[in-house]
């Protein structure tokens, strides 16, 4: 009872704030205005615009995609709307799925490749499911262009190109703020936040990937909403914290999101190791890395990126387990539980990601043992690359002693004489992480309890 008043009075102030200003009929851009370089257009997304326009449908490539081009980047994904539904898209493609329940889109599959398929929205729908905040839950009443404009988030995100044609349509000035450099959003700002309280998040990563400025508007409730953050879905969340830092520019996202007050809760265990000076460093180093590759083409592998904004968790419960007197492997292992089952409550991190998190972690004590055969077993572990990666990581963070990434640089890198000649000489210095103290014991019980607590960590 006390629940559907809650959200009856939700409903009638999102109705009663100032709705946005529609105009049903878009200016238009030819090529000469916008200067869309048409080449940097994926094929497959001309097919899917082709095939439908050639049904009868009208469609257009649609959000960040316009957005892109327009600024001369090469758009990383294609979304396309259309009037036609989700089942006469999907007739037209013989590759093609329905998903989703929140809003009902087509996937049209190309190779690896997958064009993201939408039908324009209708704007009023009062049957659409709202949670006690205001969040939409479902809605998939379709209705016209001007209506779906209207529901985008921002007016750089409205915006719709005919490649046939070669026209932008825009519904909102769009290209003005495109050209300005502003982020608005459309609409009263509260309302959109409050019906998806992602595009806070959102508004910080385009403002900080484009270099633009938030319009005061647009940015001022978002303080005061900040907590809303907290009714997303994990699993989205986790999608959009993952585009966040992975769009090359993570660490202005960062700093934008504590200038917010957005990181807050966000990553609950970020919060604390943004507070200590080793971590932030350690942290802004690891981001600022990552920045590196993805603007250079490279591959980046999320678990590796996830281990690190985490480790200094990991690192604090490990410390906190060694002092009461628990062996390091097994200390590390429940460390290491501690931190993902906290994490995963808001954050729903991918299994794949957190075994890949897991097994850079474990191997971090691993490295410390230069001596014997245990670097030679350590080579065909699979994860060594990404460990060694880690491992040179904490030592440009001053984590880990230089000596020893050093030392396994030249090893990984040696023949295999140079590399028996490097176990023989090996020490092993303190790598940042707790040891156990080694007690005196007869007849090498000592040693032998430390190579058992290793092959615990290989099984």
């Amino acid at each position: 009872m006390i629940k559907r008043f809650v959200e009856r009075v939700q409903t009638l102030f999102t109705r009663g704030l100032k709705q946005p200003r529609l105009r049903k009929e878009p200016k238009r851009f030819g090529a000469k205005e916008h200067q869309i370089n048409r080449e940097l257009v994926a094929r497959s997304a001309l097919k899917v615009c082709e095939t439908l326009q050639k049904a009868g449908f009208r469609a257009y490539l649609v959000g960040g995609a316009v957005r892109d081009l327009l600024v001369g980047i090469v758009p990383k994904d294609f979304d396309v709307a259309t009037d036609a539904t989700p089942e006469q898209v999907k007739s037209h493609f013989r590759r093609a799925i329905i998903i989703g329940r929140r809003f009902r889109l087509v996937h049209v599959m190309f190779g690896s490749e997958t064009i993201e398929v939408s039908t324009f929205r209708a704007l009023e729908n009062p049957a659409r499911q709202t949670d006690a905040h205001g969040r939409v839950l479902a809605d998939n009443v379709f209705g016209e262009q001007y209506e779906d404009a209207a529901r985008r988030d921002f007016t750089i995100n409205a915006l719709y190109y005919d490649p046939t044609s070669e026209t932008v349509l825009d519904y909102h000035d769009g290209v003005r703020d495109v050209r300005r450099k502003r982020l608005r959003v459309i609409g009263v700002p509260e309302a959109r936040y409050r019906e998806d309280p992602v595009r806070m998040l959102r508004a910080v990563r385009f403002a900080a990937k484009l270099g633009f400025e938030i319009d005061p508007a647009t940015r001022e409730p978002i303080k005061a909403l900040a907590d809303l953050i907290e009714n997303v879905p994990a699993a989205r969340l986790f999608e959009e914290m993952l585009k966040l830092l992975t769009s090359g520019h993570s660490v202005a996202c960062i700093t934008r999101l504590r200038v917010e007050g957005l990181h807050h809760g966000l990553l609950p265990l970020l919060d604390v190791i943004l507070e200590q000076p080793a971590g932030e460093r350690f942290v802004m180093l690891a981001l600022s890395r990552t920045d590196e590759r993805v603007r250079a083409g490279k591959h980046i592998a999320p678990g590796f990126l996830f281990a690190t904004l985490l480790w200094h968790e990991v690192l604090k419960r490990w410390n906190e387990r060694s002092a009461a007197g628990q062996h390091r492997i097994p200390g590390l292992d429940a460390a290491i539980d501690d931190v993902l089952e906290a994490q995963t409550e808001k954050l729903a991190i991918q299994r794949r990601y957190t075994s890949d998190m897991r097994e850079i972690w474990m191997l971090q004590p691993r490295f410390e043992r230069r001596s014997g055969r245990a670097p030679l077993k350590l080579l065909e572990h699979l994860r060594l690359r990404a460990g060694y990666d880690f491992l040179l990581l904490r030592c440009a963070a001053e984590e880990a002693p230089a000596e020893l990434g050093d030392w396994w640089t030249r090893f990984l890198h040696a023949d295999e004489a140079t590399r028996e000649e490097l176990m023989k000489t090996a020490h092993a210095p303190s790598a940042g992480g707790p040891r156990r103290r080694r007690r005196r014991g007869r007849g090498g019980n000592e040693r032998r309890a430390e190579d058992g607590e290793v092959r615990g960590a290989d099984s």
